[in-house]
């Protein structure tokens, strides 16, 4: 079991480890890059686990959070239109802010809901 205080600091860490496997998955070849079969899925699926990585590295920091991952699907769109292999598309970018939408959403309310368990 992970004590408490160390709980912050291994979240940091895995909320970076994801950033940069997202990053580097969204620049290989698609050819070699795992997935979920459907383009779309793939960017709900990084996002949103971004999401819940992120509300539990930066508790409280949630305005800046939902910016810099929105930010940061603008970045990684920007970056594709330089690879040969990729393209830039506003879908997958329409695509990223839903998941963060949507899962930070559903993430406030399970959370809020096992807070009250717990009390």
């Amino acid at each position: 079991m992970i004590p408490r205080s160390r709980m912050p600091a291994l979240g940091c860490w895995l909320f970076a480890a994801c950033l940069c496997a997202v990053l580097l998955l969204a620049l290989m070849p698609p050819t070699g890059a795992p997935s979920t079969g459907w383009d779309k899925s793939n960017h709900f699926l990084a996002f949103g686990t971004l999401v819940v990585l992120g509300r539990r590295a930066f508790p409280g920091h949630d305005g800046l959070l939902l910016e810099g991952l929105l930010a940061f699907g603008i970045l990684i769109e920007i970056l594709q239109s330089f690879t040969p292999d990729r393209s830039a598309d506003w879908a997958d970018l329409v695509a990223d802010a839903a998941a963060i939408a949507m899962v930070w959403s559903m993430d406030v309310v399970i959370s809020r809901v096992f807070r009250q368990i717990r009390s």
